[in-house]
């Protein structure tokens, strides 16, 4: 059964170049709430797409501070978690939840 506070944990998949790169290697990149913790987040990852997740990597990229017609402003922190699946395990990204 799956909990509605592991969607509040995944927010979204990364869908960059690095992250595609990364998929060959049976890693999957997520974007996740900043108070997530690991255990939380594999065991939101296997609820959600019935998968077994070997280990959880974590990471704070900074908000950058960017100029917008002359006006100074700071993009959010963003937490990043890179999933190792187990062997024989996948997941499909484009398809969506």
């Amino acid at each position: 059964m799956t909990n509605l506070k592991h969607y509040d944990i995944i927010r979204t998949p990364a869908v960059t170049e690095k992250a595609t790169i990364q998929a060959e290697n049976n890693k999957v990149v997520f974007n996740v709430a900043k108070t997530a913790t690991k255990p939380e987040i594999k065991a939101a990852v296997e609820a959600l797409f019935s998968v077994k997740v070997k280990s959880v990597n974590t990471l704070v990229r900074k908000g950058k501070v960017k100029r917008f017609r002359g006006t100074i402003g700071t993009q959010s922190d963003v937490k990043k978690a890179i999933v190792t699946l187990e062997e024989g395990h996948s997941i499909d990204i484009t398809t969506g939840l």
